[in-house]
């Protein structure tokens, strides 16, 4: 299923990846983290696009009314498998637990020519390890990747969950990339897989110039977050909020930086932009909150 709207001047923004139904004590919200990324972009302006697979069932049903009603647009298969969902448990501090359903939709995404095409104009593509657990899927994020242009941003938004990675998908994943995007968690994680040893700054410094990033972008929960370029560095804290929940508040961060970035601002001001809207999400419920 397609729906796609005629070019504009706006930046041309695609989240690659999974598409599901986030399952939360108080009901069930769309998200996926490429797509939350590309919902905030579209908020922020973005001519967005979610690229991802439903199954022919009532969930894949709902999930893109949900998308029509958020004015996602979308290229969107569908596929002989069911729709995605991951069951989430919030802790008392409001971080979520995932448990991740195997053998769904998004598992068996395929490099349509319309998911080349819109490649190859993008000016972003946020992309990340969990939707290359299958070989169907990470072939064909891959795959459509290598058609973006070399001035586009392309975000590694890591994103490691329970056992769906390992080093050599992320070093494939880097070298596609031009942005690498982790909390804390996930720098550790990184430095044993990589035998790495040293600062938050080195080991940024290192993925920099080890895969020739354009950006580290590293968030540390509710204490700070940086963001690296090999001319600069910003360091900001994180602004005290009532957390409802932190579900996407990641991947709104990430879209408020790009979409900063690509339309003009300075990294300290994109930077800024992307620690009030990641707050933003924190004080509401779920991954798409409505933008006043």
């Amino acid at each position: 299923m397609e729906q796609m709207k005629q070019q504009s001047k706006r930046p041309v923004v695609v989240g690659i990846g999974e598409l599901l139904w986030d399952l939360l004590p108080t009901g069930k919200t769309a998200g996926g983290a490429p797509i939350n990324f590309v919902y905030h972009a579209s908020r922020l302006g973005a001519e967005g696009y979610a690229v991802s697979a439903i199954g022919d069932d009532e969930d894949g049903v709902d999930i893109l009314k949900e998308l029509d009603k958020n004015s996602i647009q979308y290229l969107i298969e569908k596929v002989p498998y069911p729709t995605g969902t991951v069951k989430v448990d919030l802790k008392e501090d409001g971080i979520p637990e995932y448990t991740i359903t195997e053998r769904v939709a998004w598992d068996h995404m395929s490099p349509t020519s319309d998911a080349v095409d819109l490649a190859e104009r993008a000016d972003a593509i946020c992309f990340g390890a969990l939707a290359q657990r299958s070989t169907q899927s990470r072939e064909t994020i891959q795959a459509i990747l290598s058609f973006a242009p070399d001035t586009a941003y392309r975000l590694f938004d890591i994103n490691l969950r329970q056992h769906y990675y390992n080093k050599g998908l992320i070093e494939e994943s880097l070298y596609l990339s031009n942005v690498l995007k982790m909390n804390s968690d996930e720098m550790n994680q990184l430095k044993e897989l990589f035998g790495l040893s040293g600062t938050e700054d080195e080991i940024a410094t290192w993925f920099m110039e080890k895969y020739n990033l354009r950006m580290v972008v590293l968030t540390a929960g509710a204490s700070y977050s940086t963001v690296y370029t090999p001319d600069e560095v910003s360091t900001l804290p994180i602004p005290e909020v009532e957390v409802v929940d932190t579900v996407g508040a990641g991947d709104a961060f990430s879209a408020a930086l790009i979409m900063s970035l690509l339309n003009g601002g300075t990294l300290k001001e994109a930077h800024r932009h992307a620690v009030k809207i990641a707050a933003f999400v924190c004080s509401n419920k779920g991954a798409w909150p409505v933008y006043e």
